[in-house]
């Protein structure tokens, strides 16, 4: 298989699954984020709450794209910790797999909320930073700009989910003060009235699509790090494209890149443009001595791929408007395009890896809830949750996955939720309506995840890299 041997076939293959086991994991990790609300106002019964959460969040996963996907790969740049060692790759790819679920298991035991976001993003910097740090290492390993972005949303979205689920809540109040039954606890037994019912399965159903669309990214980004790091002659590059297009493409920059106004250049900016100018002639050296991926070398491939990623990074200063003026409007946008057209090449996932995180995320989310679910339902309010707090808490949190999911950055729907839920436990009671001891423990799990995960995976690449020599 991809040209390996056995041995090597076998290692890629086990890495894979546990690739699906992480996202397995994570389905029975955050299915409480969607259920706990129509289990604890009885509007679902457990085991119709999970299968729907869990179709949904498959289906996730084939609507969302792959921006978020793209995030998690270029956190970790693979074309500089790919070498000539093939074990290091494997290093890398345990170190990442190892400390994620490790992370999400333990967790999960002990019934914490916490994020799997928090948890792949820290092990993929954890690695990133221990390859920095190896003698001879001069390159940067990790994509910090991509990483304070990415840091930057996994801070606000629980803030936000607080705040917004808190003043939702007091609209609610004002707008459905005839209504008194939303705002108490469902009775010992009985359905809540059909509307509300439908309601409540409508916000469930929003979160588990949400969740699938974000989270399942999550598992295709690290999937394709394992493929493009164990066998990136097969996956450095989209090959269900036409490598031709690559030179038709550069064309059409040159022509962008023509139009520039050279006289009201900057010092700085003739710089960029002449490195921009470089690297379209590396490019079209590589692409234009091949007909097609077959005549191309495996090497070369990948060495494609760095040089369009080189390009990309060579027109964002213009793409994203640094360099005021020199560009016009129309020719700002045309740019816009053949950079999406020019990483087609590159950021993208095989069907068949969507498919299998699809599966992996769907069944997990149908398994194994109980424990986080009492969590949310129970021990983040000291009152019983009602009909209002549940379907405030989870349209905060479908609509705040939903955006991040459009602007490609990840997002921790454990704790936008468990927030959201904690925001109208204070809106009902204020703080003393809250239970300190758990919300600690999400907190601390949510201030630990990072670094925790960050040294483990860093020690553990470092010590596979000398066990595989």
């Amino acid at each position: 298989m991809f040209g390996l041997g056995i041995g090597l076939t076998l290692l890629l293959i086990l890495c894979l699954l546990c690739v699906c086991a992480f996202e397995f994991i994570n389905g029975f990790h955050d299915t409480a984020n969607a259920v706990a609300t129509v289990i604890y106002t009885r509007s679902l019964k457990p085991l119709h709450a999970v299968t729907l959460s869990g179709i949904l969040n498959g289906a996730g996963v084939f609507v969302g794209g792959i921006a978020v996907a793209v995030g998690i790969i270029n956190l970790l740049p693979v074309e500089t910790l790919v070498d000539q060692n093939l074990n290091h790759s494997i290093g890398m790819v345990a170190a990442i797999l190892l400390t994620a679920i490790f992370w999400n298991l333990g967790t999960w035991y002990f019934g914490i909320p916490s994020s799997s976001s928090h948890t792949l993003i820290g092990s993929i910097i954890g690695v990133g930073i221990a390859y920095s740090l190896l003698p001879g290492v001069q390159e940067a390993a990790v994509n910090w700009t991509k990483a304070g972005d990415i840091g930057l949303s996994l801070l606000i979205s629980p803030l936000f989910g607080f705040g917004l689920a808190f003043l939702l809540m007091f609209i609610l109040r004002k707008v459905f003060k005839k209504r008194p039954e939303l705002f108490q606890p469902p009775g010992e037994e009985g359905k809540p009235p059909l509307w509300i019912r439908m309601v409540l399965i409508a916000t469930c159903s929003a979160v588990s699509f949400s969740h699938g669309s974000n989270d399942g990214q999550k598992g295709v980004g690290l999937m394709m790090l394992i493929l493009i790091g164990i066998v990136p002659a097969h996956f450095a590059l989209n090959q269900s494209l036409e490598l031709k297009g690559i030179e038709s493409i550069r064309l059409e920059m040159n022509a962008a890149f023509e139009k520039v106004d050279r006289q009201a250049l900057s010092a700085e900016a003739q710089g960029q443009l002449a490195v921009l100018g470089n690297q379209l002639t590396v490019l079209n050296d590589l692409s234009r001595q091949s007909a097609g991926f077959t005549d191309v070398p495996g090497k070369k491939r990948f060495s494609i791929r760095k040089d369009i990623l080189l390009l990309r990074d060579a027109f964002k200063p213009f793409s994203r408007g640094e360099f005021k003026g020199i560009l016009p409007a129309a020719n700002q946008q045309e740019i816009e395009g053949l950079l999406k057209k020019i990483t087609a090449y590159t950021d993208y996932a095989p069907f068949w890896v969507i498919v299998l995180i699809a599966i992996s995320l769907g069944i997990g989310t149908m398994v194994g809830w109980k424990r986080i679910v009492v969590t949310i339902g129970e021990k983040i309010g000291k009152t019983h949750l009602t009909y209002a707090q549940g379907a405030s808490a989870e349209l905060v949190a479908a609509s705040t996955i939903a955006v991040s999911t459009y602007l490609g950055l990840p997002v921790s729907t454990t704790h936008v939720l468990s927030s959201g839920i904690a925001g109208t436990m204070f809106a009902k009671g204020g703080r003393e309506n809250l239970q300190k001891s758990t919300l600690t423990k999400i907190a601390l799990a949510w201030v630990l995840t990072l670094p925790v995960c960050l040294v483990m995976s860093g020690t553990l690449f470092v010590l596979f890299r000398w066990m595989l020599g």
